[in-house]
């Protein structure tokens, strides 16, 4: 199933299943659906309250404002890479191998897939990252890595919109991403349940392409294939000691050359005006047309 939020022609936000085209809205909130019995199989089998063609429907977010937002480094290509441009040295560094790394990003900064998204305030060096993101089915707790994709509810497109000169001064010190990745999350069109996608499956991921553009010219990408922590490994390590709880986004991090940082100076940081459209194959993309940044 393909699950989506959206702006209703009565201005109401309401959220529905997609079929042949035609959103059938079945409920007010994707997240109040996660969290009810039965959880999304069994909303999918109600009456619809309307019916609204998906290519005409203003579509937010699928989960407007998730409980929580982890976002992982789990491409090997992509850290090798942004080491290289970084400091010239493309060796990853062991602790990367030991257990699967993230930061907490910002529920309150989440956009919907075709939302204009402002430069951050202070930076040279704007930044979109090419990802995919798990959004959790139902509360869970320390997770088994062999058995832990059972609780995705289903999958997404994901962008982390990144200061890189801001994140360069933060990560100079331990406590690593904080005002670099604050501005801008963009979330969609689809939540696509893993059913979907499980004629794609292959090694920790999916044979499915991810990749990037900027003014309608291909900037760089992969497969998702290529994931070295599989979303079954990042679930386990985010749920050790703790709760995750229906409606949570777990993010994978740029696949290789999934982000401008990594093409070290050979295509230019974003600036007002620029389209960026992120896509990734069986979830749809993220098309956002880059502002100046906002008044402070």
């Amino acid at each position: 199933m393909k699950w989506v939020s959206y702006r209703s022609p009565d201005g109401s936000t309401r959220c529905g299943v997609v079929r042949d085209g035609t959103i059938h809205a079945v409920g007010t909130d994707l997240l109040e659906l996660l969290r009810a019995e039965g959880g999304l199989e069994s909303a999918a089998t109600r009456e619809p309250a309307e019916t609204v063609e998906t290519a005409t429907a203003d579509l937010l977010a699928p989960i407007p404002v998730p409980p929580s937002v982890r976002d992982f480094a789990a491409f090997e290509r992509h850290v090798s890479n942004a080491g290289r441009a970084a400091t010239g040295d493309g060796t990853v560094s062991p602790a990367w191998y030991a257990c699967p790394l993230f930061h907490f990003s910002n529920p309150a900064a989440i956009k919907g897939p075709y939302d204009e998204v402002p430069i951050a305030p202070g930076t040279h060096s704007w930044d979109y990252e090419v990802e995919v993101a798990a959004v959790i089915a139902g509360d869970c707790s320390d997770l088994d890595a062999a058995t832990a994709e059972r609780h995705i509810a289903g999958y997404l497109v994901y962008c982390d919109w990144s200061a890189r000169d801001i994140s360069a001064s933060e990560m100079g010190f331990v406590y690593g991403p904080s005002k670099s990745k604050d501005a801008s999350t963009s979330l969609g069109p689809f939540l696509v349940t893993p059913d979907e996608l499980e004629p794609y499956r292959s090694d920790k991921g999916y044979a499915l392409r991810m990749d990037g553009y900027v003014n309608g010219e291909h900037y760089g990408g992969g497969s998702w294939d290529e994931i070295h922590w599989s979303f079954g490994e990042m679930l386990a390590h985010a749920s050790r000691g703790t709760t995750l709880r229906a409606g949570d986004i777990v993010a994978s991090g740029p696949v290789g050359t999934g982000c401008i940082q990594e093409l070290a100076g050979r295509r230019p940081y974003l600036a007002p005006g620029d389209t960026v459209r992120i896509e990734v194959r069986e979830l749809g993309a993220i098309s956002a047309r880059i502002t100046a940044p906002e008044p402070s």
